[in-house]
């Protein structure tokens, strides 16, 4: 909840479709885009694009952008002119690079030598001040700010190995992986297919997912016959809403063809000798829906594992286990099971509070959270309660929660906290506040408890947080059923740069 509450936020939400079989299609690809997008809005709200293309030689591409969510950066008649891509791709933006500013949503559309690409991109370069340098002594301008326009200029040089008549998409995106270790899942369209790209190191996440008939969709097995078209989103919790099923992750460094006739894996760009990959660990703790999957399992069972593995390390003497709304919930059933603790509800969200026209005034100032949330009294008056958050960044928000609760007539109130302490900030596309601002680089830190009027506060720890997360990876080794990206043999690594200060690369500025 104090990740909501804080401004920490995923930069940016990637999603793609291409249709199969004849074209002209029959799906309908510009719809399968939005509702796409749509599931991908937690990781974005700021701006919405999307850009379509009839896939002919030479292509016809359309282009719809707007502020705000998806359902209000698109009006009706706007999507109309989407109905006959064949293709598209498709973005929602949380800028940590980048003004907040039309030019800066995506997807990029550029000229190249052989025609013009569109490109998607969710994460932040690490050695971005360096390619900007590097791309503009080759006389090539920058309009915006953005990572991901730097991204489009650097996939448009023509790499030496390429013949003038026809264009090397997988030398020129490894040479893109080449001069840029991490951050990034990208889509990039060019004429007829879309090439779904992770850096080498697998920091932020992305998958493929194949649409199929709804009277389809629920039943095991079925053949290329069965697929209508092919998704490529950041999370798999997309693929639902829009009649697909889970197909696979993309590899870290690997680069995948998407076109109408299937799914093909071009090449795999290594990582530096020795280096595990870096998956970003939150991911799984806050900015993933809870029903998306990563590394073959899902994160509403890691989150559950992220509360069991807390109630070990972190036991109190208590009467009933909560949690504040929502986002902790499934940690706040983990430690339940396992303390054999209730779990029960000590609060109820107004969802509709946001943003407000009425102006904070002293009264509306001193009523505090009592106008987000009220007490649900009779579960908890007269007893210890356990609340479960998924993290404490400034302290400024579980506070008055701890302070309603005793109010309302809880004995005690322990917090416990199913992360380890962000302590660093994040260069690799999480919008993280400075150094400066976190509570766990305070003086109060020492006696957070004290500070925030808590009876006990604990946190996971980061062994406890990876043991977690890998416990699941680690247990459907061998397992037939598991994705074949993470078989037996597979290596497994994730970024806690955030909790530790140790980063996956080396960072330049």
């Amino acid at each position: 909840m104090e990740f909501e509450e804080s401004g920490i936020g995923e930069e940016c939400g990637v999603f793609g479709c291409v249709a199969a079989g004849e074209w002209p299609t029959q799906l309908e690809v510009a719809q399968v885009l939005t509702l796409g997008l749509v599931a991908l809005q937690h990781r974005g709200q700021e701006s919405a694009g999307v850009v379509t293309s009839d896939g002919a030689s030479p292509p016809t591409y359309t282009t719809l952008k707007g502020m705000g969510l998806v359902s209000t950066a698109f009006s009706a008649e706007a999507l109309l002119k989407l109905r006959y891509g064949n293709l598209g791709i498709c973005h929602t933006r949380y800028s940590t690079t980048g003004m907040s500013e039309l030019q800066n949503c995506q997807p990029f559309v550029v000229d190249t030598l052989h025609g013009q690409i569109a490109v998607a991109h969710n994460g932040e370069l690490v050695n971005a001040h360096a390619l900007r340098k590097k791309v503009m002594r080759h006389g090539v301008g920058l309009s915006t700010s953005s990572d991901s326009e730097l991204i489009t200029q650097l996939l448009a040089f023509t790499p030496p190995t390429e013949e003038l008549d026809a264009p090397n998409w997988v030398a020129r995106i490894t040479n893109l992986m080449t001069e840029t270790p991490t951050s990034y899942s990208l889509l990039v369209m060019f004429k007829d297919v879309i090439y779904a790209v992770r850096d080498p190191y697998g920091n932020r996440p992305l998958c493929i997912g194949r649409v199929v008939p709804v009277s389809k969709l629920h039943k095991s097995g079925g053949g290329d016959s069965d697929t209508e078209g092919w998704v490529v989103s950041s999370e798999s919790c997309s693929f639902q809403s829009i009649g697909a099923k889970y197909y696979r992750e993309v590899l870290p460094g690997e680069i995948v063809q998407i076109s109408r006739h299937g799914v093909k894996s071009l090449s795999v760009v290594p990582r530096r000798e020795g280096d595990l990959p870096a998956f970003c660990i939150f991911e799984y703790v806050y900015f993933a829906r809870p029903d998306s999957i990563f590394e073959g399992q899902m994160v509403y069972t890691v989150r559950q594992r992220c509360g069991r593995q807390l109630a070990i390390e972190a036991p109190t003497d208590a009467d009933v286990v909560s949690t504040v709304p929502e986002s902790a919930t499934p940690a706040a059933l983990g430690y339940a099971q396992q303390s054999g603790l209730p779990y029960i509800e000590v609060l109820c969200k107004n969802r509709y509070v946001g943003r407000t026209f009425i102006q904070p005034n002293t009264r509306l100032r001193q009523l505090g959270v009592a106008k987000k949330f009220g007490a649900l009294t009779d579960n908890f008056a007269g007893k210890r309660v356990v609340l479960v958050d998924d993290s404490i960044v400034r302290g400024n928000t579980i506070s008055p929660i701890i302070k309603l609760l005793k109010e309302a007539g809880a004995t005690e109130v322990h917090i416990r906290v199913a992360s380890p302490p962000i302590k660093f900030p994040c260069y690799m596309g999480i919008n993280i506040p400075t150094k400066e601002e976190l509570i766990a680089n305070k003086p109060e830190f020492q006696d957070i408890a004290g500070y925030i009027g808590a009876d006990s506060v604990q946190y996971l720890t980061v062994e406890g947080l990876v043991t977690a997360v890998q416990k699941g990876i680690a247990s459907m080794q061998g397992d037939k059923m598991i994705d074949s990206t993470y078989k037996a043999g597979g290596s497994v690594g994730h970024c806690t740069a955030c909790l530790t200060g140790k980063y996956p690369v080396e960072l330049e500025w």
